[in-house]
């Protein structure tokens, strides 16, 4: 069994990263460091100099995770700014930005980015979907406001069938089958 450390603050993350590379035969444990983000109009390069920070903090190989909710109707808004408008819109204003708007399509994106002093690697998955005209219970970030394609309902409505179409899960895989190789 291959092993890696997920870096991050968000202990929600580190469940699906966990529950996920486990299917794979990757052992992940979890260090909680609350990395500083560049300003970037690149997830790529985000990721990537995530990672770097997170490796000088744990000295082992690692992995950190980037995303971005891309509104068709926002011109992309938040994509990789993401994590930010959630903390200070949230769900609500993203509502509030698409009131009226009959263009609700979007994507979900995800990089995991993997570093181990030596091979840096960035692994994406995407999904595209929409958006929702309310907010559904449960889940985290935008679970409750994004459909993804070939279903009706919220990331937060699907609970355990949320890994049937998630971008995070598409993009751990494609890593997992890059660090079984290395």
């Amino acid at each position: 069994m291959r092993d890696v450390t997920f870096a991050s603050t968000n202990q929600n993350k580190y469940r699906e990263v966990q529950s996920i590379l486990s299917t794979h035969g990757v052992a992940v444990d979890f260090a909680e460091i609350n990395l500083a983000e560049i300003q970037s109009d690149s997830l790529e390069e985000i990721a990537r100099e995530k990672a770097k920070s997170a490796f000088a903090y744990v000295s082992r190989p690692v992995i950190v995770e980037d995303d971005g909710l891309f509104i068709g109707a926002l011109k992309g808004f938040p994509g990789q700014y993401s994590s930010h408008a959630y903390k200070t819109i949230g769900n609500d204003g993203i509502m509030k930005l698409l009131a009226g708007s009959a263009n609700r399509t979007a994507s979900f994106r995800s990089l995991i980015a993997f570093y181990d002093g030596e091979h840096l690697s960035i692994s994406e998955g995407s999904v595209e979907g929409s958006i929702s005209y309310e907010i559904t219970k449960g889940g985290w970030g935008f679970d409750p406001v994004f459909v993804p394609a070939g279903t009706s309902l919220t990331f937060a409505q699907l609970k355990e069938r949320k890994n049937e179409y998630s971008h995070r899960k598409r993009a751990l895989d494609n890593f997992a089958k890059w660090y079984l190789k290395l």
